[in-house]
C-alpha cells in the first residue's frame, strides 16, 4: 500500500461526495482524483519526472494543494513541500539539497521564478494555473511502503534546513494511529486553516481526512478571526487543529457563540493552562494538546478524548508509538526522571537526506532523539521541561538562531553575532539580535532590511542590539544566558 493507492480506494468508495470546501466552492473526490492524475501525467511527460525524482510543491493554502500532492505521489516521486513564507535564498537551497528539477507553484510566487532558475537553470516550473483534468492519461503508483514519499525541510541548529526522509510506510503509520486517537470516522469535516506545506497539516489535514473518506474544510479568508470562525461554522467542520494564541482568541469569545467541533487539537507550541481551562469551560469541547515533530510523521503523543486530560502535558504516546526518556547511555528513565525524549514506532523517518552523519546522532538504537528534554509520570503522561538548544517558536513555527546569525554574519562589518528569543504576548517569542561592529555602527534599519532580503518574514529580529562586544566564557562561547539578562536598549 502508498498513500496514492489509499486515496485512490476512498475515491472508488465515494466519487461523488465533497472532499474538500473553499470557501463558496467544493470539489468532489472525483474531481481531486482527475486533478490528480492529471498533475502526474503531466510530471512522467511532459516535465520527464521518473521514479525517486524530488519534485518542490511552494504554495500557499489553496485547492490545487491537495491533487499536486497526491500527484506528485501518483507520479512515483517525491514531494518536497516548501515554507511559503521563505524568501528566494532559502527556496534556492532547499532546492539544490534535494536536487530538485520541477517546482509546483503558482502565479503569485512564480514572479520569484527567474531568480530560482538563475541559481539552478534545469528547474522547470509548473504553475497550478496549467493544471488540467480532461481525460488525463492514468498513472499508476507503484510505490511500496518503505520507498522515500515526503522530505520535510526542518530548521537546523547548524544554520541550514535538514530534510526529514518520510516513507509511504511512515505516513500511512501515522495517519491510522490518528485516526484510532482522534476517533476519526468518515462524518469528519477537518478544519484547515495552518500552512499545508508543515508536516502535521501534510498528515492531518490533508492524508488523514482524505484517506478514511472524510472531508477537508479549507479556510479561505485568514486575516480576521471572525470571519474564519465564520467559514468554518458555515461548514460545519467537526475537528479543528490549530495553534494556542487562536485558541486564546476562541476563549475570549462570548459564551453565546456556538461552536461545530467536537473536538479541537493544539499544537506547534506549549497550551498555556489558562486557556485551555477557560476554553474547555465556556464551550465544553475537548482541547487535547500534543507533541510531535516532522522526523516523526509527526505525531508522537495526545491527551486523550476520554478519561483524564493533564494541562501542561503532552499526553500519552499515540497507538503503535513509543515515548521514552533517557539518559545519555540510551537507559530508558523511570518515573519524575528527566531525560531526552526519545521516539519509537513505524512513523519514525528513514534518516536526513544527504546528511547520514546527523542520521546517526539522531537515531539510536531503533530510537529517535528529539532534543527535547522531559519526563513521564506514573500514569504514562509526559511533560516538557525544556526544549532545544537556542530554538524559539514564533507563532508556533520553529526557528533557530544559528540560521539568523548566518545572516547577520553576511552584512559588512559584523563582528559578532548573537541572537536570543524574548517572550511575547501575541507570538510567543521574538527573536532578538546582539551585533558587534568591526567599525561604526549601521543604522539599525539597514541591517534589518539586510535580513529581509534573505529571510522569511517571522525570523527577522523585533530589535537589533549594538553592543562593542558581546560576553563570552573561557572557551570563547558567547554567553545567550548573559544577552538574556541585559536591557535591550
Amino acid at each position: 500500500m502508498n498513500l496514492a493507492a489509499a486515496f485512490a480506494a476512498s475515491v472508488q468508495k465515494q466519487p461523488d461526495k465533497i472532499a474538500l470546501y473553499w470557501g463558496d466552492s467544493e470539489f468532489s473526490y472525483s474531481t481531486l482524483f482527475a486533478q490528480s492524475e492529471a498533475v502526474a501525467a503531466a510530471l512522467t511527460g511532459k516535465y520527464g519526472v521518473k521514479p525517486g525524482d524530488r519534485v518542490g510543491l511552494w504554495l500557499k493554502n489553496r485547492p490545487e494543494f491537495v491533487p499536486a500532492v497526491f500527484g506528485v505521489l501518483g507520479a512515483d516521486a517525491v514531494l518536497v513541500p516548501i515554507n511559503n513564507f521563505l524568501k528566494p535564498d532559502e527556496v534556492n537551497y532547499i532546492l539544490k539539497d534535494a536536487g530538485i528539477d520541477v517546482l509546483i507553484t503558482d502565479e503569485e510566487l512564480a514572479v520569484h521564478a527567474p531568480a530560482l532558475i538563475e541559481a539552478r537553470p534545469q528547474l522547470k516550473i509548473f504553475r497550478v494555473e496549467d493544471f488540467q483534468a480532461d481525460n488525463p492519461e492514468i498513472v499508476n503508483c507503484e510505490r511500496s511502503e518503505q520507498d522515500l514519499a515526503v522530505i520535510i525541510y526542518t530548521s537546523g541548529t547548524t544554520g541550514r534546513p535538514k530534510g526529514a526522509m518520510l516513507s509511504h510506510g511512515n505516513l500511512l503509520h501515522n495517519v491510522e494511529s490518528c485516526r484510532i486517537v482522534l476517533e476519526t470516522v468518515r462524518e469528519d469535516r477537518m478544519a484547515v486553516l495552518l500552512p499545508l506545506f508543515h508536516s502535521y497539516m501534510l498528515t492531518v489535514g490533508i492524508f488523514l481526512p482524505l484517506i478514511i473518506g472524510g472531508t477537508i474544510v479549507l479556510v479561505k479568508s485568514l486575516n480576521q478571526p471572525r470571519q474564519i470562525l465564520q467559514e468554518m461554522c458555515a461548514r460545519q467542520a467537526t475537528i479543528l487543529p490549530a495553534i494556542p494564541p487562536f485558541y486564546r482568541t476562541l476563549a475570549g469569545l462570548p459564551a453565546s457563540i456556538k461552536l461545530p467541533f467536537r473536538l479541537c487539537i493544539s499544537g506547534s507550541a506549549p497550551l498555556p493552562v489558562q486557556v485551555l481551562q477557560d476554553f474547555e469551560a465556556k464551550f465544553g469541547i475537548p482541547l487535547l494538546e500534543g507533541y510531535g515533530l516532522s522526523e516523526a510523521s509527526p505525531v508522537v503523543s495526545k491527551n486523550p478524548i476520554h478519561g483524564v486530560r493533564k494541562p501542561g502535558s503532552i499526553g500519552r504516546p499515540i497507538p503503535n508509538v513509543e515515548l521514552s526518556a533517557q539518559d545519555e547511555a540510551g537507559k530508558i528513565l523511570g518515573v519524575g526522571e528527566i531525560g531526552e525524549l526519545c521516539v519509537r514506532g513505524g512513523n519514525v523517518m528513514q534518516g536526513y537526506w544527504n546528511h547520514p552523519e546527523e542520521t546517526a546522532q539522531a537515531l539510536r538504537n531503533g530510537w529517535l532523539l528529539t532534543g527535547d528534554i522531559g519526563y513521564h509520570d506514573a500514569d504514562g503522561y509526559f511533560y516538557i521541561t525544556d526544549r532545544k538548544k537556542d530554538m524559539l517558536l514564533v507563532n508556533g513555527i520553529n526557528v533557530y538562531p544559528r540560521e539568523i546569525e548566518e545572516v547577520i554574519y553576511q552584512y559588512p562589518g559584523v563582528k559578532e553575532a548573537a541572537v536570543i528569543g524574548v517572550p511575547d504576548a501575541r507570538k510567543g517569542e521574538l527573536p532578538v539580535a546582539f551585533v558587534a561592529m568591526e567599525g561604526p555602527n549601521p543604522e539599525e534599519k539597514a541591517l534589518l532590511q539586510h535580513l529581509r532580503n534573505k529571510l522569511a518574514d517571522y525570523k527577522v529580529p523585533k530589535k537589533v542590539v549594538f553592543r562593542p562586544a558581546l560576553p563570552r566564557n573561557a572557551a570563547g562561547k558567547i554567553l545567550k544566558t548573559t544577552l538574556r539578562q541585559q536591557d535591550l536598549d
